[in-house]
């Protein structure tokens, strides 16, 4: 693929792409867009080269789940060298754009909170394949996982989201797990 082939891609897959490293990134803004664009860096600089195996799509999604964690992990050591310092930078405001009127609706909120209760594989490869529009061997692809796995971690994720959404199961902020059912009670 020459440069301007590339560059066409990386321009057509630029909204999904960003999507993409919101997840993640845990929806934080900043490094997301840190993330893209070191990303764009070395696909541009050729650090990462696309080698046709798979679609072009797959290949840089799993760039950006690399660098993604990656670029974690470099913050995760910064914060331990600094100390432990509890002091974190905020992401910087950015304008509001049209998905930001979506989160603030009910139904929508819950299921984000549903699907961020999934454990991180099930949430992984449900958002590629429903954010996403990726198969589920892209997507086993681009998790670096085995098709077997992807396929598991797939319906899992969609039977406890199930259960999530129809409020049959509630994981509160420890982690644990509650199940909401009517307790009968006695009066005497």
């Amino acid at each position: 693929m020459n440069d301007c082939e590339l560059r066409a891609e990386l321009e057509r897959l630029h909204r999904e792409s960003y999507g993409w490293a919101l997840s993640c990134c845990r929806r934080n803004r900043a490094e997301a867009e840190n993330v893209q664009q070191a990303v764009y860096l070395k696909v541009l600089e050729g650090k990462a080269r696309f080698d046709g195996r798979a679609s072009f799509k797959t290949w840089l999604f799993a760039v950006i789940r690399r660098t993604a964690i990656d670029e974690r992990r470099r913050q995760w050591l910064s914060w331990l060298r600094l100390e432990k310092s509890k002091e974190r930078l905020l992401p910087a405001s950015i304008s509001e754009n049209p998905y930001e009127a979506a989160y603030r609706s009910e139904v929508y909120e819950l299921f984000r909170r549903a699907v961020a209760k999934l454990p991180q594989r099930q949430r992984e490869v449900l958002q590629l394949a429903f954010y996403h529009d990726m198969s589920l061997a892209e997507a086993a692809e681009v998790m670096g996982v085995s098709l077997g796995s992807a396929r598991t971690h797939y319906e899992r994720g969609k039977q406890r989201l199930r259960r999530l959404m129809h409020g049959t199961e509630n994981i509160d902020e420890l982690g644990t797990r509650e199940n909401k059912r009517a307790v009968p009670t006695t009066e005497g």
